[in-house]
């Protein structure tokens, strides 16, 4: 897709219509999956990191590649390796003797999408590297602040921690994904579709940008102005509180787990094509934003018990209140 293709869906100037042109993009390659596509997009427009979990070879690398080569702008892709060092992530400063001067090398963070591939086969000290470039949009190295790209978004994948080879993701990095995401095994039909998709050739590289980063951060401001009432504001902290109480949880959702509930529904409301946030909203990305956030108590981990489970009781137990549709 040429420049011209790309103009005409900022010229579109519609969060439902960009937003439908990634999903048709991505879902030339990624079959049977609409929902998760569309929830991916709901955290690219309001620029949270994402982390896509599953077993191996459900495509969530693929994914991750679509939704970047989709966006115009720059992308790069780390591939998690016990030998990769935390400079090969955010850069190493050089002195070169000819000019007897210092230099700074980027690293891979400098991008406007990274794909942090099979994030949990990094060491602990090599994950942690990600911390501040997340958080705060900028890597320090040697002293000195260097700021990555904007718009900047992270979509790491990550198999399951009980394979072998695996770290755990500190607490702490966690809370720095907006959503957890997981493929999910297809069915038949979107099987087959992946099958003779392969056989065709069709993947990632075949795609080409169909909005770009001054577009994608456009769409993210005009998502980001959907209509919270504070009564749907008050139904996101309720049930992000509430994870704090729960008998099963040890640590629960921080407020940052509320600023999440609420930025990623006006996403998804900006997405249909809604100038307002409904309740429902809420309960539909309640799982993918809390579930990762949660640290169970050990006899409730004994138990098996999971923390997307814990997250519906709650979506249960908590009132939901009676909002008017709209302003």
């Amino acid at each position: 897709m040429g420049d011209t293709e790309v103009g005409s869906v900022r010229g579109a100037g519609s969060v439902a219509e960009i937003a439908a042109s990634v999903a048709a993009n991505v879902e030339r390659v990624i079959h049977g999956k609409s929902e998760l596509v569309r929830l991916a997009i709901a955290g690219l427009l309001a620029e949270g990191h994402l982390l896509v979990e599953d077993v191996p070879g459900l495509g969530k690398t693929t994914l991750a590649r679509c939704l970047a080569r989709s966006i115009g702008g720059r992308w790069s892709r780390i591939q998690f390796t016990p030998d990769l060092l935390p400079s090969d992530i955010t850069g190493v400063t050089v002195y070169h003797q000819k000019d007897e001067r210092f230099s700074f090398h980027p690293g891979g963070v400098f991008a406007n999408v990274v794909v942090a591939d099979e994030i949990n086969r990094g060491t602990p000290k090599t994950q942690s590297a990600l911390l501040e470039v997340m958080a705060e949009r900028r890597v320090t190295v040697d002293g000195t602040a260097h700021e990555v790209p904007r718009p900047f978004l992270v979509i790491a994948t990550q198999n399951p921690i009980e394979m072998e080879g695996t770290y755990r993701l500190p607490e702490a990095q966690l809370d720095r994904f907006l959503m957890r995401l997981s493929v999910g095994y297809p069915d038949l039909d979107a099987e087959l579709r992946v099958v003779l998709a392969d056989c065709a050739g069709t993947g990632p590289d075949d795609l080409s940008p169909v909005v770009d980063v001054a577009t994608l951060a456009a769409a993210g401001a005009q998502a980001r102005a959907t209509h919270v009432d504070p009564a749907v504001a008050g139904y996101a902290v309720r049930l992000a509180a509430a994870t704090r109480e729960h008998a099963a949880v040890r640590y629960g959702a921080s407020p940052r787990g509320s600023i999440a509930l609420v930025r990623t529904a006006q996403a998804l409301a900006a997405i249909e094509g809604r100038d307002f946030v409904t309740p429902d909203d809420i309960k539909r990305i309640a799982v993918p934003v809390l579930a990762h956030r949660l640290i169970l108590t050990p006899e409730a981990e004994l138990n098996q018990r999971a923390p997307a489970e814990v997250v519906a009781e709650l979506l249960d137990a908590t009132p939901v209140p009676a909002v008017t549709a709209g302003r």
